[in-house]
């Protein structure tokens, strides 16, 4: 049921992104729920794989490259999904910081309702 939530979660946070951030287009709610899908699959699939690469910039950069990865996650996710377009990095960059804080929320709201 959490991971049905979730799912749903970022599907509304891709829409909201959508139209809050420039750049950054979704065309349907079908579009953003199969880009939700691409992106978790991408996210267990590909990140950890970068995040092991690029662990030296990571600790330079005090975990702020970590944005720069889950940018490039969504950048990869928009060449797969049709109907998900990103005019460059900076959109991308700013969609990918929208989207910890939504999931940031997530995991709070999730674990609040664990504990009742």
């Amino acid at each position: 049921m959490k991971l049905i939530f979730r799912w749903l979660i970022n599907t509304l946070a891709l829409l909201a992104a959508a139209y809050l951030i420039p750049g950054f287009h979704v065309d349907t709610f079908y579009a953003a729920l199969i880009a939700a899908l691409v992106l978790g699959l991408v996210n267990a699939i590909i990140r950890p794989f970068l995040l092991i690469l690029t662990l030296p910039a990571t600790i330079v950069t005090l975990g702020l490259f970590i944005f720069v990865v889950n940018a490039l996650m969504l950048w990869l996710m928009s060449t797969v999904v049709k109907g998900v377009t990103i005019d460059g990095f900076v959109p991308a960059f700013m969609t990918a910081i929208f989207l910890w804080v939504v999931g940031l929320f997530t995991n709070m709201l999730i674990h609040h309702a664990e504990e009742s």
